[in-house]
């Protein structure tokens, strides 16, 4: 009988065990494998916790429970209840990427399981049952303890890659490295770039958004031939350092910064260690290049480095700006001023003003690089929008403006500005925006506001997340008749598919968060 029970027990603890870790696990490599914004995920999500407050009054109450069997088949049942509260109710937009590194700490979690189970098998069965209920409880929190457990070989792991990618670098002497930092447009100008400067290098890129340490190592590493003449390199930050150590790195010759913003204020606390952090790539190309950078951000004015810098934008007083900016919903027209010499008639697919500033840094360097502003009018025609970043799609009579990867205050604004160039009824579907700190409530309101001025109808996505621009649009006389709030991205959609128009329906998909939202 004791046996019996035994692999009740332990069977159900297994279930139990690998279904908590794993959602937990996926949850954990969403946060960045970053404990203490894991942490602040679980506050934030207390439900996710219930199956282990269940365990721990099971626990409890164990030692007053005198029939084991009875016992044994509580824990039995709580253990699928975690199963089922775990299960994932809808396909993940980001499914688990099992990693070497998630293997890893697969490997510990399981041995950890391991120890737990040998241990309860040599005590009584009401402590056995003390012990993997007190396990299974501690089961959300057993990723965060294995990763901490694993640190000194993730470390070492880490190590060997970077020494790695460095030692590749070392063997191409002649490539020339361009960093591109910014709190947003930094993507959008690494691809504008890269067109740009094809038309006379044999360019590399980071691949889509691989702006951090383990990213960019990976692009040099899989990636970067003998034979490549510039490496584009994105640099991604969301603590003070971050792009300090990716400049040790590769160690860029010229650097472009796209904006300082507010984005990512809830790792990095305040404006001012944003505006360091970015400054680190100026600091890193002191001496030996360039650094480009936006003159209508407000934060780059007020604080220019001491590097040999060059201003873009669209004011006179940069060293290369645009001007008579022609923009329509098919495309921009532009001509360009760089340092007193004027070239005219440039044209783009892209769309709206804030597009006609990234390119202007893109080909103020391409052409500080020697691509002939003459050669650029062909390249400018090659490019298109980075996915989800006011991609244009057509579906049937509606059009679709897929700004879905990021969202900041300055872009939602230039999206924003972006719908209202279309005729039609406009449609606003978001969860707002994130990762903003103690300024999140403040910016989604004014975000709320500005859209009121814009849009027919508003879906938002998410009570709770939502809440402060449902605010903004009432407090600036939204009609609240024409906002819906929808449990689901895919209810939004069907929700925007749904409404009856007049003329063509336009649709702002702005941001669309992870599963960890």
């Amino acid at each position: 009988m004791r046996l019996f029970l035994q692999c009740i027990l332990c069977a159900a603890a297994v279930v139990a065990y690998v279904f908590v870790v794993l959602k937990t696990m996926h949850m954990f490599q969403l946060n960045s494998y970053k404990a203490a914004t894991h942490a602040r995920w679980l506050r934030a999500n207390l439900r996710s916790l219930i199956p282990s407050l269940l365990f721990l009054i099971l626990c409890s109450l164990g030692f007053f429970i005198s029939n084991l069997a009875v016992l044994a088949a509580a824990f039995a049942a709580l253990c699928v209840v975690a199963v089922l509260f775990y299960m994932p109710v809808k396909k993940a937009k980001k499914p688990l990427v099992f990693t070497a590194r998630v293997n890893r700490m697969l490997v510990t979690c399981g041995v950890l399981l391991a120890a737990v189970i040998c241990l309860a098998l040599l005590v009584p069965i009401k402590l056995e049952v003390l012990m993997l209920s007190l396990f299974c409880a501690a089961s959300p929190f057993v990723v965060m303890l294995a990763n901490l457990i694993n640190a000194p070989i993730e470390a070492a792991v880490r190590q060997y890659y970077i020494n790695d990618a460095k030692k590749i670098l070392r063997g191409c002497p002649n490539l020339t490295v361009i960093g591109i930092t910014g709190s947003y447009g930094k993507t959008s100008v690494k691809y504008f770039l890269t067109t740009l400067l094809r038309a006379k290098y044999n360019v590399l890129m980071t691949p889509e958004s691989y702006n951090t340490p383990m990213g960019v190592v990976k692009t040099i590493r899989g990636e970067l031939r003998p034979t490549h003449e510039i490496f584009v390199c994105e640099m991604g930050a969301k603590y003070g350092g971050d792009i300090k150590e990716l400049c040790d790195i590769v160690h860029p010759a010229h650097g472009i910064i796209t904006s300082i913003g507010e984005q990512h204020l809830e790792t990095f606390k305040t404006i001012d260690t944003i505006i360091k952090t970015k400054m680190e790539l100026a600091d890193a190309v002191d001496g030996k290049g360039v650094v480009f950078l936006n003159g209508e951000s407000e934060l780059i004015r007020a604080n220019l480095p001491r590097s040999e810098r060059r201003i873009y934008g669209l004011s006179p007083e940069c060293d290369v700006y645009a001007f008579d900016i022609k923009v329509t919903p098919s495309g921009t027209k532009f001509s360009i001023c760089d340092r007193g010499r004027v070239y005219r008639d440039f044209q783009t697919r892209l769309i709206g003003e804030h597009n006609v500033v990234n390119l202007v840094g893109a080909m103020a360097m391409a052409a500080f690089l020697g691509v002939p502003y003459d050669d650029m009018r062909v390249q400018l025609m090659k490019i298109s929008p980075p996915p989800h970043r006011l991609e244009l799609i057509k579906k049937g009579g509606v059009l679709i403006i897929d700004d879905a990867y990021n969202s900041n205050p300055k872009g939602c604004e230039a999206a924003l500005k972006a719908l209202a160039l279309f005729d039609g009824f406009k449609i606003l579907v978001t969860p707002g925006m994130v990762e903003l700190g103690q300024k999140q409530y403040e910016l989604n309101r004014e975000f709320g506001a500005k859209a009121a001025g814009v849009c027919d109808f508003v879906i938002l996505v998410g009570e709770r997340q939502a809440k402060p621009i449902y605010d903004g649009l009432t407090s600036a006389g939204y009609d609240e008749s024409k906002i819906y709030v929808a449990v689901s991205l895919d209810d939004a959609m069907a929700k925007a598919y749904s409404i009856e128009a007049g003329g063509q329906k336009v649709i702002l998909l702005e941001n669309d968060l992870p599963d960890n939202y």
